[in-house]
């Protein structure tokens, strides 16, 4: 009888630790969504890098009004970035080497209908084109959709956060592509 007892109790602890690793799985959040775009731009890296290379600058980037800063290119700076409409995005910068011609920094607060994500960070590099010629500016992120939970809405998907930081990424490089090739 001792035995019969012990095989149903240790029988119900296996249903429930199954239990508990199946329910784990179905639990399944968001995973971590990255987007790496790149533009070859016909001018010297060193010129791009003048362009991109100052964290409290991004007029470069169309849907940005306005610019404001503390700290400048040093670790721990912020900026806050208006956009038209009025949408409001803070950043601080996490790495800076002007040498290798790249920053990163990360969002500190946006509002999820102006960028559909959260916990974004990102790069920009410029690097010599492989024809050396020009330069090459490589914008890559990585972040999570606008909605932590499971069953987002579609507006705040991983598909539209993809969606969205692409989008970003290749407007912007193709805008700073025509203002640096046409002096402007």
């Amino acid at each position: 009888m001792r035995k019969t007892i012990g095989h149903a109790i240790a029988g119900v602890a296996v249903l429930a630790v199954a239990g508990m690793v199946l329910s784990a799985a179905w639990a399944h959040g968001p995973t971590r969504q990255k987007v790496r775009e790149s533009i070859e731009i016909n001018a010297a890296p060193a010129k791009v890098w003048a362009v991109i290379g100052n964290f409290q600058d991004m007029s470069w980037l169309a849907p940005v009004t306005k610019t404001e800063g503390e700290k400048g290119n040093e670790i721990g700076a912020t900026r806050r970035l208006t956009l038209t409409g009025g949408g409001i995005v803070d950043e601080e910068l996490y790495k800076f080497d002007a040498a290798a011609m790249t920053y990163s920094y990360r969002i500190t607060a946006v509002d999820v209908k102006v960028l559909p994500v959260n916990n974004y960070s990102s790069t920009l590099t410029v690097t010599p084109s492989a024809d050396g010629k020009g330069a090459t500016l490589e914008w890559a992120g990585a972040f999570y959709r606008g909605f932590p939970n499971n069953d987002p809405p579609p507006e705040l998907s991983d598909e539209a956060s993809v969606k969205a930081v692409k989008g970003l990424y290749q407007t912007g490089l193709e805008a700073l592509k025509k203002k640096i090739e046409s002096g402007t």
